[in-house]
């Protein structure tokens, strides 16, 4: 296991890295639960004395949302609570200069990481220590705190390579994020265990179910993932109509996989009873029985709810990747909505991961507390469930 923030001792030049990235619309960069689960790391720093400089990534090159980390400074700002300096720089002379310039309890922000040439590559961490990034900065530091999780899946140089030449920790939301995301593997619960499976990506979810095996009584399946459950038991569903290119590549990809997902566990596979879509602007609901597919599903419809929602009642733990519907259009988050809801009110163990749903708790005011875990990692908690590495995990 690694060493956390309570092994570090107080007064040290600390490193962190942590994840910010985020939404940016017209050039502004929006405020996310990223900013205040770091801020608990860096805030538990700051108390002990140290001093603290931050790194991050913002998008990647050649997209719109790789901007500057300077408006990352404010918001962390209002999240840690004191004030935090912001240097356009990463390991460059005025970065040094900057970091020299940190006092006790004073907390800096670099530049996006992503900005340098040396972090992106995927190269082992022996080779990432080597590089100039990591060969500037790391003797400037007493020690090195890794608190992104969500980015533990990449083996990036401000990832991997600095534990290798300094003392390492992980912060409090990566030994959360660590421990919840790898208890449906190392816990043992006092009853059944369900597994609420949606979103886009096709792969990810078959790949999750296959990993798993018999660590789930039960799997609840929505989303695109569930239409193409239901092609595969031969429904009128499951296929791109309207302009959309959701399903055919993806059930040619998976076909093989499903089917055979459906044979060997089709008693613990529950899939939709019904499905919503759109008609003069209201949401209309179809039971699957009598469907044929001439236009977009966009939601489970309110008799899987209840359905899922007894299968949730009975359980002991429940896991949540991805969402069952479009929830962003308020028409079409009954399910994702009402599920979440059902989880909350429900006396169970209970992990709610990847960026999308973990938004939906957000965006219709669902009380974290009421969930044992919300993750804010995506590609990381899918890695978890699979039992894939995690090399910035490795590492430390």
């Amino acid at each position: 296991m690694f060493k956390t923030l309570d092994d570090i001792g107080s007064g040290k030049r600390v490193l962190v890295r942590v994840d910010l990235n985020s939404p940016v619309e017209d050039g502004i960069v929006k405020d996310n639960r990223r900013f205040s689960r770091h801020a608990r790391t860096i805030r538990e720093l700051v108390d002990a004395g140290h001093r603290v400089v931050v790194m991050a990534h913002q998008g990647r090159p050649g997209r719109d949302s790789f901007v500057s980390l300077e408006q990352h400074a404010d918001i962390l700002a209002e999240h840690v609570g004191t004030p935090v300096e912001f240097v356009d720089d990463v390991y460059g002379s005025a970065a040094i200069d900057a970091i020299r310039s940190v006092d006790t309890s004073e907390v800096l922000l670099l530049e996006n990481v992503r900005m340098t040439d040396d972090e992106l590559p995927e190269k082992p961490p022996e080779e990432h220590a080597e590089s100039e990034f990591v060969r500037a900065l790391a003797p400037e530091f007493d020690c090195y705190v890794n608190d992104a999780y969500s980015a533990a899946h990449r083996s990036h140089a401000s990832l991997v390579g600095f534990p290798l030449v300094l003392p390492s920790y992980a912060g409090r939301v990566m030994e959360a994020e660590y421990e919840a995301n790898t208890s449906i593997a190392s816990r043992e619960f006092d009853g059944p265990v369900t597994m609420v499976l949606g979103g886009a990506k096709a792969t990810d979810v078959i790949d999750v179910m296959t990993a798993l095996d018999e660590a789930i009584d039960t799997y609840l399946l929505g989303g695109i993932v569930g239409e193409l459950f239901l092609r595969a038991a031969g429904y009128d569903v499951g296929y791109d109509v309207g302009g959309t290119e959701l399903y055919d590549h993806q059930w040619e990809r998976n076909e093989e996989r499903i089917r055979e997902l459906l044979e060997e566990r089709g008693d613990r596979i529950r899939l939709p009873s019904d499905l919503a879509g759109e008609r003069d602007g209201e949401r209309v609901e179809f039971p699957v029985e009598d469907v044929e597919k001439e236009q977009p599903f966009l939601d489970v419809g309110s008799l899987t709810v209840d359905r899922y929602g007894s299968v949730i009642e009975e359980s002991a733990a429940v896991f949540v990747k991805g969402a069952l519907g479009v929830f962003e259009d308020e028409r079409f988050a009954d399910g994702t909505v009402g599920v979440l809801e059902t989880i909350a009110t429900t006396d169970c163990f209970s992990v709610v991961g990847g960026g999308d749903t973990s938004r939906a708790i957000e965006l219709y005011g669902l009380d974290e507390d009421y969930f044992s875990h919300v993750s804010i990692a995506g590609g990381a908690y899918v890695r978890a469930l699979t039992g894939q590495s995690l090399p910035a995990i490795e590492v430390l």
